[in-house]
């Protein structure tokens, strides 16, 4: 069974998503499917990482996140959780750390930015922490302009 509910953020409506094993969605813009509309637990506990995450503090990640994608975008999105709130990584780096754990010599850096972009957990997996290699801001699934936003909110870009 999926459950949802919908949080007031900062930056428009976000739509939240669990099954009972974990976390499976935050959305911007996204309308709900059918389903049930009740007090999760998993939804709770992301509110409240919400709540401290847009009061400008790092909160702990304590939810159990159950994303679906193939086991490369599981990796990308694995990565992704490791860049510390307040810090960027690039494409490229974390194409480098993909072939270091495949063994393999090398890896594209447009193939994570497609994983990156097909995250379904926006903020809490920070995939507007990833940039381009000089630090340019590239596409964000949620718009450029909540990139910049999570960014400047991050303090890592000066208004």
């Amino acid at each position: 069974m999926v459950y949802f509910a919908e949080y007031d953020s900062p930056l428009g409506k976000l739509l939240l998503t669990c099954r009972e094993e974990g976390l499976t969605g935050i959305w911007f813009d996204k309308e709900p499917p059918e389903g049930l509309w009740q007090e999760h637990p998993i939804l709770c506990q992301t509110v409240r990482w919400l709540d401290a995450y847009f009061r400008g503090e790092d909160p702990a990640v304590e939810i159990p996140l159950a994303p679906k994608g193939t086991t490369f975008q599981q990796q990308v999105w694995q990565i992704l959780l490791t860049i510390p709130y307040g810090q960027t990584r690039s494409y490229g780096s974390i194409a480098r750390e993909i072939a270091c754990i495949q063994g393999k010599e090398k890896m594209s850096a447009q193939a994570v930015g497609q994983a990156v972009g097909k995250n379904p957990i926006s903020i809490l997996i920070p995939c507007h922490r990833v940039v381009g290699t000089k630090g340019q801001l590239t596409g964000y699934a949620g718009g450029l302009d909540k990139k910049v936003w999570l960014l400047r909110h991050e303090k890592i870009i000066k208004s």
